[in-house]
């Protein structure tokens, strides 16, 4: 599967990638190399920037400069920006720019790149288009000055201009709409070798020598796309890739026996039961909050993370990541396997026998196991689970357009930004499609919104306490991931992130 914001979902486009033949026998200790090779289930569907979502953001980070960097541990620090700074409602972000970058063809960047740059993308068809939609307009101020005024505060606004929305390409491209598709053309550290890449297959990067910035300490950048974890494990056994992240536990279990291999564990997503139908629209029951505790209650979180995920992950009964502001770490323990007491729930909300759910399942997010598992701790209790199988063609209309089920089992990124998460999950649209929300977390999500994110900890951790008391989502666990090298690679895992930024890679000492 992709990974990312919603990593369940991005299997669904996912593209045939290129497939390792030969032995997987280990590999003799491997050399350090001026090249890394990086395997990914990821696929861009273009290398202009208005395309960057999730995983695919190394792809355009080896060309493309973001306005702020984000660290390997979620900090921000200067980039192509020098300085940022709010205005008293945080309503207007002005951002200082450095005077003496130029694109690869020698256009300078200035505050006029940049309007063009933030007007084109938050205008766009693409996935994080949405995440501009407070912008109002960009103003240039002078060549190194430019401000970005919004409808409303964005607490997210400097993570995304760290991200994708950040992306600086130039604007002599803009002209001819598909030019950055396959020529890129940004400030970044590398150029794309276009006689060496195979689109769809594997992107190659040459280090440009001329780059403003720290150099990186690879010579050319590789990065190649497969459709299966066991031709990556294969690749990294036989040296023909330096690095990768593996979700499934089998081909973990397949790297740990490669005693060159090393293997560091990894948080990325959490997965859980979405219930889109909080109002009880569709499904009456699901309207009370008893309801949804009960839910909560007859699962077995640690049987489940034991037989189906081999122990790799954390159970939890939150949504809010453990990078953000608001996560507290009491709750994850906030529902444990109580089936008596979820029987309780349902007879004191009116539902003594329980009642019927059907739930769409799509293999590559629910396998057998986990349908399995959740039907017998939901017939525990009464509650009748029925599994409607989808096509994963349509399953995106059926689930998200026509909104035809009252929830949705997904592996969901977690964003180390609070307000990433809220506006993501929580608020009507995205993941609330139906739209639900109550007074309480209302009340809230305005303070967040409109306190400074420094002032934020405590509104956010009382916005996360109530909706796992109100049973909103219906958590399993987070999902350890294993982020392998080959040993003369090392790398730290980048927060907010799915996958490392190519900035956090470097040969083994």
């Amino acid at each position: 599967m992709k990974f990312g914001k919603w990593s369940g979902i991005a299997a669904l486009t996912l593209a045939t990638g290129v497939m390792l033949s030969g032995c997987a026998g280990a590999a003799q200790p491997a050399a350090v190399s001026d090249t890394l090779n990086i395997a990914t289930l990821s696929v861009p569907t273009s290398l202009d920037p208005i395309n960057a979502t999730g995983s695919s953001v190394p792809f355009f980070q080896a060309v493309y400069d973001t306005l702020i960097r984000r660290q390997a541990n979620g900090d921000f620090t200067p980039m192509l920006a020098t300085k940022w700074e709010y205005n008293a409602d945080n309503t207007q972000l002005t951002l200082t720019l450095r005077d003496d970058i130029k694109f690869h063809d020698g256009t300078p960047f200035n505050a006029e790149a940049v309007k063009a740059n933030i007007d084109r993308f938050r205008t766009s068809t693409g996935a994080d288009s949405k995440g501009l939609k407070n912008v109002s307009e960009v103003t240039v101020v002078d060549p190194t000055h430019v401000t970005i005024a919004l409808t409303d505060p964005d607490p997210s606004l400097i993570f995304r201009l760290s991200d994708s929305a950040g992306l600086m390409a130039n604007p002599t491209a803009f002209a001819n709409a598909d030019s950055l598709k396959t020529t890129p053309d940004g400030t970044g550290p590398y150029e794309l070798d276009k006689g060496k890449t195979v689109i769809g297959t594997k992107w190659v990067y040459d280090r440009d020598d001329r780059y403003w910035g720290d150099k990186l300490p690879y010579k050319t950048l590789t990065l190649s796309v497969f459709d299966n974890e066991n031709a990556i494990v294969n690749g990294l056994k036989t040296g023909q890739i330096d690095t990768a992240l593996l979700q499934t536990a089998d081909q973990r279990a397949a790297a740990q026996q490669d005693a060159q291999l090393k293997i560091q564990d990894t948080n990325v997503d959490v997965q859980s039961i979405i219930l889109f139908d909080r109002a009880g629209a569709m499904v009456p029951a699901l309207g009370d909050a008893r309801v949804r505790q009960a839910l909560n209650y007859a699962i077995d979180r640690d049987t489940m993370l034991k037989q189906i995920r081999q122990g790799l992950g954390t159970t939890t009964s939150q949504m809010f990541g453990t990078d953000t502001l608001g996560y507290d770490k009491s709750l994850d323990n906030y529902y444990t396997h109580d089936p008596k007491k979820a029987k309780e729930l349902l007879a004191e909300a009116g539902y003594p026998n329980g009642f019927d759910l059907t739930l769409p399942r799509l293999a590559v997010i629910v396998d057998d196991a986990l349908a399995a598992s959740l039907k017998a701790d939901f017939a525990a209790i009464g509650v009748k689970l029925t599994w409607q199988d989808l096509d994963q063609a349509t399953a995106l209309k059926q689930v998200f357009t026509d909104k035809g089920f009252p929830g949705f089992v997904l592996s969901l990124g977690q964003p180390a930004n609070d307000w990433l998460m809220i506006s993501g999950q929580l608020l009507p649209g995205s993941f609330n499609i139906f739209g639900y929300t109550d007074p309480v977390a209302t009340e809230l999500v305005n303070k967040i919104q409109h306190e400074a994110v420094a002032d934020s900890k405590a509104d956010a951790q009382a916005l996360n306490r109530h909706i796992v008391e109100q049973g909103w989502f219906v958590p399993f666990y987070r999902q350890t991931y294993a982020l392998v090298t080959d040993g003369t690679v090392t790398v730290t895992p980048q927060s907010g992130m799915a996958v490392p930024s190519i900035y956090n890679y470097a040969p083994a000492k």
